[in-house]
């Protein structure tokens, strides 16, 4: 796989500075039953970077330091970890609350037939990936028979009460573009699935979050193969919003990688940028307790702009208004 990281460094984009953080993002590994062609960490299942015992349980710890209000797991499928229940266990009991970074696919997998009613059980908020709701789309970027196997996961999640108002489980809808393109407006496209889904499948939902593909990872390298990486950053930088600066999701999260190490997102970790403002070189876990975050500098490249082009994109979906760009 082609390395992004040379051709986004030196950036230009620019400097911003941590606020408060209150979102503890953990990615439990990168094994996964799926392998989507847009997928930033490469995740496989033939991955073997997978979460230990030791780490979760600093996780668990972190969760004790009452600096965080959410725990937002991730992967690969965060599912496959052993530790996954564990951990939201822990955030439930101490009144964190938790999102599931969820495939729909892996509610379907042997070893799974609980996993609905467990989540359900402990008021998780499920992000599910739904690229389209076309089954000749999503199968092109995420394997043959996904599709169907989402729509099947949407349809035990809806019958727990998932999706439907005034449940109090959240069922929110994550589509990225199928090519190098910047996502269509959140509200309009929103609309769309509604009417599709629920004509179709009487599938219900929360809301639908619209994510832009970074040029990192798997998608990164595939832009470097078929000669699209600078037009496509190019792209990123033009339609770039000063105003999404202050909601980026940078600002308020901290990233912890499956071995326990920290940076300030998820895109930084999979292409090893470090916190830059720290005392501690490599930040850990274990050094938490330690680190002021803050009004810190937050590690920034040029794949930073796919957070705030257009509408502008995070972890929450859109983060402007849904402007045409």
């Amino acid at each position: 796989m082609l390395d992004s990281l040379p051709k986004l460094l030196p950036g230009d984009f620019p400097a911003i500075r941590r606020a408060e953080t209150l979102t503890l993002q953990v990615n439990l590994g990168y094994l996964c039953n799926q392998q989507c062609l847009h997928c930033h960490v490469a995740a496989g299942p033939n991955r073997t970077e997978i979460m230990d015992d030791e780490t979760v349980d600093l996780v668990i710890d972190a969760l004790d330091s009452g600096r965080f209000t959410t725990l937002d797991l991730t992967g690969g499928a965060p599912e496959m970890n052993p530790g996954f229940r564990d951990l939201v266990t822990s955030a439930a009991r101490r009144d964190i609350h938790v999102i599931d970074r969820c495939n729909l696919s892996i509610l379907n997998e042997p070893g799974q037939e609980d996993l609905t009613a467990f989540l359900a059980s402990h008021g998780v908020e499920i992000f599910a990936s739904l690229p389209c709701y076309l089954e000749e789309n999503v199968d092109r970027q995420r394997g043959n028979g996904v599709f169907a196997s989402s729509i099947e996961g949407l349809l035990k999640l809806n019958a727990l009460g998932y999706g439907i108002p005034g449940s109090g489980l959240s069922l929110n809808l994550v589509y990225n573009p199928q090519d190098a393109s910047l996502p269509p407006p959140q509200a309009s496209l929103e609309a769309d699935y509604r009417r599709m889904l629920e004509e179709k499948y009487s599938i219900r939902f929360s809301n639908l979050l619209t994510l832009a593909n970074l040029p990192v990872g798997r998608f990164g390298s595939s832009l470097q193969s078929l000669g699209k990486f600078d037009d496509y950053l190019a792209l990123l930088k033009n339609a770039h919003r000063n105003e999404n600066l202050d909601a980026v999701m940078c600002r308020t999260l901290v990233s912890v990688d499956w071995q326990g190490y920290l940076y300030d997102c998820d895109f930084n970790q999979m292409l090893g940028l470090p916190m830059t403002d720290s005392a501690i070189r490599r930040p850990h876990l274990r050094d938490l307790n330690q680190l002021r975050m803050e009004g810190k500098t937050i590690a920034v490249a040029d794949h930073c702009f796919g957070c705030t082009a257009g509408q502008g994109s995070s972890c929450g979906g859109a983060l402007g208004s849904d402007n045409e760009h």
